[in-house]
């Protein structure tokens, strides 16, 4: 095998465009295939990097399609509230760009490829869970105003003790559709003031 069929996972991370740990958390819960050397260095293969990479730029359009759209972009492992979220949002025939994503490493991936007006997220996912996922986001300061919303199970107060910070919205589920809309509907109002 040629070493140009493989890349370290520093290589890997500037080609994702991603730090040093998300690839490396990525290679532990499988979302990239590696292997390691005789001296513990991670060998990850280029394709595993470009498969990613066309999944990523199949979900992500030209940015003129959603120029003047509202980018939304919601975290939730549960395929039948994936089609939920994506037939509401879009019978409100709202300017909204909806992505959606299964887990915290590709919510992670999306917002480095395009940062969302809005984040939904639920917290219980596989591989990287929203706690998480929330948390590096908060971390970059660069990210501060990109409103974050978390739609979940789990009970409000737990979640604040878990480390959620205060300023993210946190609904229960069922998906509370008429809140979101009139979230997403005041962000719109917000952007069209001069």
């Amino acid at each position: 095998m040629a070493d140009s069929e493989f890349l370290s996972t520093r290589q890997a991370a500037q080609r994702l465009g991603v730090s040093l740990g998300t690839v490396q958390n990525m290679v532990e819960n499988g979302v990239l295939d590696a292997w390691k050397t005789a001296g513990g260095h991670r060998r990850i293969p280029v394709a595993s990097v470009e498969a990613l990479l066309a999944r990523r730029r199949k979900q992500i359009s030209s940015p003129n399609e959603s120029a003047g759209h509202l980018d939304i972009l919601v975290a939730e492992d549960d395929s039948t509230l994936q089609k939920l979220y994506r037939m509401t949002i879009d019978a409100w025939q709202l300017p909204i760009r909806l992505r959606i994503v299964g887990d915290g490493f590709e919510g992670l991936l999306q917002v480095g490829q395009r940062m969302p007006d809005i984040l939904i997220a639920d917290l219980m996912m596989p591989g990287m869970d929203g706690f998480e996922m929330i948390r590096r986001l908060r971390a970059n300061p660069e990210l501060a105003q990109m409103d974050i919303i978390v739609v979940s199970a789990i009970d409000a107060t737990e979640i604040r003790q878990q480390g959620i910070p205060t300023d993210v919205t946190v609904f229960g589920k069922p998906i509370p559709f008429h809140e979101l809309k009139g979230f997403i509907l005041g962000r719109l109002a917000s952007r069209q003031r001069p």
